[in-house]
């Protein structure tokens, strides 16, 4: 276990999740979490879901002892919050943001000079422990402070390291995916329903076949096209499948699909530079 404080700008459902990873995986023990957040039903809800952890209404005094302090909060409010710790943080202290669309340079600009700053990009299955994030270091920040953060955000799934440059492509791809995801499981159930099966069948067969082909990925450490070959027989029903998939373009549709969220996620990065912190993200 880690003998370190962890402060958490933002008491919402991100900062829920991995203060009850860090605690349930052994990581951290929750009497050396704290989180602040004007919401008192945010408070509530993290004070419930992480036992012993503190919460506070007041950002800088949450802070201002913390080892790691993660900015769990929306881009739109990011200046104010950085306004209001910068005095009160410690000179060693990480910061970790996990707010989109907010550049390593913007944070910087609000904190104290050389502050060691971490950039993250998780995504929404970090709620339940299944998630996987992106995360980019800033110019102070150090080889030991990468794998701390690795090690943190392993609590609440995988972590990979990328260069900030491509943090965006990681918001295309595994922070939008999980919706593409969703549309699948239910294009599969529509597609269920239509043959006659029942609606809530439909959507339970869908769901684990989804769930099963995944982690058939992962554990067997098969690439989906050796995969998918193996179960698509010659004049079988797979076959016939996945040739109206291939018709209507359903590779092509997923692929574009991740480039537009790409796309956007760098608009919307431009957009937060451009307007200031204070304006939205």
């Amino acid at each position: 276990m880690l003998a370190m404080r962890i402060g958490f700008m933002g008491a919402g459902r991100m900062a829920t999740a991995l203060a009850r990873g860090l605690v349930q995986a052994g990581t951290v023990s929750a009497t050396g979490i704290v989180a602040s957040d004007p919401s008192e039903d945010a408070r509530r809800i993290f004070e419930q879901a992480v036992p012993d952890a503190r919460v506070a209404a007041d950002n800088a005094a949450n802070v201002a002892h913390a080892d790691v302090v993660f900015l769990a909060i929306k881009p739109q409010q990011m200046g104010e919050a950085l306004a209001a710790i910068r005095e009160a943080l410690e000179p060693n202290s990480l910061v970790v943001s996990i707010a989109a669309g907010i550049t390593i340079q913007r944070i910087a600009e609000g904190l104290p000079k050389g502050q060691r700053i971490v950039r993250v990009m998780p995504n929404t299955p970090c709620l339940i422990a299944k998630g996987v994030s992106g995360y980019s270091l800033g110019e102070h920040a150090t080889k030991d402070d990468g794998a701390l953060v690795a090690k943190l955000l392993s609590a609440v799934g995988a972590a990979y390291e990328v260069p900030e440059s491509l943090l965006d492509a990681v918001t295309g791809l595994s922070g939008s995916g999980p919706a593409f995801v969703y549309s699948m499981i239910e294009a599969l159930t529509e597609g269920g329903v239509a043959a006659g099966l029942p609606a809530k069948l439909a959507a339970e067969l869908a769901t684990r076949t989804a769930v099963g082909a995944a982690e058939m990925v992962v554990q067997t450490g098969e690439t989906p096209a050796v995969l998918r070959e193996r179960v698509t027989s010659p004049g079988g029903t797979t076959l016939a499948g996945l040739g109206v998939l291939n018709e209507r373009g359903f590779k092509d549709a997923v692929k574009e699909a991740v480039q537009a969220a790409t796309r956007r996620s760098a608009e919307l990065g431009r957009g937060a530079r451009g307007e200031g912190l204070g304006a939205r993200g």
